[in-house]
């Protein structure tokens, strides 16, 4: 499932694609989850571009507590253990689950960000496994900066709408203008199949094109975190918010919205 080559590959570079991992019928589980989010948004709903009047890219997230197919898949399938193998990690914890829809003809690229100041997370045990619901081309795809998880950096989280958040936290960094100087980077894409997943630290820098394919692009992300997490209360908005929580800094994440799924 998941050997030394492809650990060693993810620790190294911050990103691994993982061949044929999810099964077809966590494949179809997921799809009905998706539509059904999007039938029976949250108050998280965003939507970033439109055409013609038509939602062409938008998203969700936080949802796994409402959706039957998304906590199935999250509690039943084997994605913890695939989790716990990359990180090396006795304990995982479920951090959120975030579905993206670029439907064909989304001209809206996905800005270079980081994800890891967009959260209330501290550590480098951690791991996004981005699982798309279509085939994906390389350039429908995401693209990540090979190795950026080791620039031991946090950037100021951007807004998918073109903006930045507004952080007082003197450790963020504006984010370098990436897209223009493209030659200054290792830059890594994959052409995806249904049943591949693309897994990469919180720290790794990356974006994604628009859908320039002839099919829909939906993908389920499921976020993840290892035995070093720490929860932190960053000084200004996150995403997701997390309202409910009550956790103080450097407390382990252990609660119910961030159950435990692996322990030993």
């Amino acid at each position: 499932m998941i050997n030394d080559k492809i650990r060693n590959e993810f620790l190294e570079n911050g990103v691994v694609l993982l061949k044929q991992i999810i099964g077809p019928d966590w494949i179809l589980e997921l799809q009905k989850g998706l539509e059904y989010n999007f039938q029976n948004p949250s108050i998280y709903k965003c939507v970033y571009e439109k055409y013609n009047g038509d939602e062409v890219f938008y998203d969700d997230y936080c949802n796994w507590n409402r959706i039957s197919e998304y906590r199935n898949f999250i509690f039943n399938s084997n994605i913890s253990k695939i989790a716990a193998l990359l990180m090396n990690s006795k304990k995982v914890n479920l951090f959120h689950e975030h579905v993206l829809v670029k439907e064909k003809g989304s001209k809206k690229r996905t800005p270079w960000h980081q994800d890891q100041g967009y959260y209330c997370v501290n550590g480098k045990d951690n791991v996004s496994i981005w699982i798309p619901l279509d085939k994906v081309d390389k350039y429908s795809s995401m693209e990540f900066i090979k190795g950026s998880h080791k620039w031991n950096k946090i950037f100021l989280p951007t807004k998918f709408k073109g903006y930045d958040y507004d952080h007082k936290d003197k450790e963020f960094e504006k984010i370098p203008d990436i897209e223009n100087n493209r030659d200054k980077y290792d830059i890594i894409s994959y052409e995806c199949d249904i049943g591949d997943a693309i897994a990469f630290n919180y720290a790794t820098i990356h974006s994604a094109y628009g859908n320039n394919s002839k099919n829909r692009r939906r993908a389920f992300s499921l976020r993840l975190t290892g035995d070093d997490a720490r929860y932190i209360k960053r000084q200004g908005e996150m995403s997701p918010p997390f309202p409910e929580v009550k956790l103080r800094n450097n407390e382990v994440l252990d609660c119910d919205t961030f159950p435990v799924l692996i322990s030993s």
